[in-house]
């Protein structure tokens, strides 16, 4: 029987271990949130953290400005929140307007305060295999996932479709800093069955609805689907969207066919319930250990 990987119950699971954690201490963990203009979607991602903070008794401030922010304007005012020792975690809400720098804006936040793990400095961290650095949020939800179910990753071969920076690219070196053989696929490999039918662990973040089929996996494999698609009319409509933003008016789906792929392989994560409830609580695992560094 195929085994689902609910990141419901390993998000509780770690939401009573943070709550009894942070109880202990005088002071509580703070988290900004710096969102650009007002996306739907966004909002429905922020809504969770902010539910999720105060389920575990962390601070949660949402700081919103208008789509016509200048780069100056928005890097000074993370710049302010770098400085301030009552915030311990900064994170930009993407996406943000194409008018503004993405890259310079994600390295204006202090890599000590960068509890989504995307500035250059942590990705450097992370590419050097070195622990002080913080690991991607959805990266990190998906090693504890698989961690929590006992799913060994040393010597296994992870095959990831895609190559965000967001998601896969990072998720790929997670992978080979933990000692697995890794591939990684995206919209320019050719034959794409044939490579992800090899993976024991699959890793899915390409951002189109039901890209992977029963024709792209076999027996035994764990998959594991990253993938935010929006069900639209009857229409499937792909967002460019972090795990974890599901609107609620409309239905989600994943990149993999969940109910033809799930009576071959072994064991594989739910849409939605799986990585995004995962990729929150990661984030304020993140947000718990910059906490402990500034205090």
């Amino acid at each position: 029987m195929t085994k689902i990987l609910d990141g419901k119950v390993v998000n509780e699971k770690i939401a009573e271990q943070l709550r009894t954690e942070i109880a202990k201490r005088g002071t509580r963990p703070k988290l900004v949130i710096i969102q650009v203009g007002d996306v739907p979607e966004s909002n429905a991602y922020i809504g969770r953290k902010k539910a999720f903070g105060q389920k575990i008794g962390a601070e949660v401030k949402l700081k919103r400005f208008p789509e016509t922010i200048s780069q100056k304007e928005l890097v000074g005012q993370i710049i302010v929140y770098n400085r301030d020792p009552q915030y311990h975690g900064i994170i930009v809400q993407m996406p943000i307007p194409k008018s503004l720098d993405k890259d310079q804006i994600i390295d204006s936040i202090s890599p000590q305060k960068d509890v989504d793990g995307l500035t250059s400095i942590n990705l450097k961290l992370l590419w050097e295999n070195r622990k002080e650095g913080h690991i991607p949020a959805t990266t990190k939800g998906i090693l504890t996932l698989l961690d929590y179910y006992k799913i060994p990753i040393a010597g296994k071969h992870v095959v990831v479709v895609g190559r965000s920076f967001l998601v896969g690219k990072p998720t790929a070196l997670a992978f080979l800093n933990r000692d697995a053989t890794v591939t990684i696929t995206h919209s320019k490999s050719k034959n794409l069955p044939s490579i992800t039918k090899t993976a024991n662990i699959l890793v899915v973040a390409a951002g189109k609805a039901k890209l992977i089929g029963r024709n792209h996996v076999s027996s035994g494999q764990v998959v594991v689907d990253v993938g935010i698609n929006v069900v639209n009319n009857q229409k499937l409509e792909t967002r460019n969207q972090k795990p974890g933003t599901e609107p609620h008016d409309r239905k989600i789906v994943g990149d993999v066919d969940f109910e033809s792929v799930r009576k071959i392989v072994t064991a594989i994560t739910p849409v939605p319930g799986g990585i995004g409830p995962m990729t929150v609580a990661s984030l304020f695992e993140n947000l718990l250990e910059t906490y402990k560094s500034q205090t």
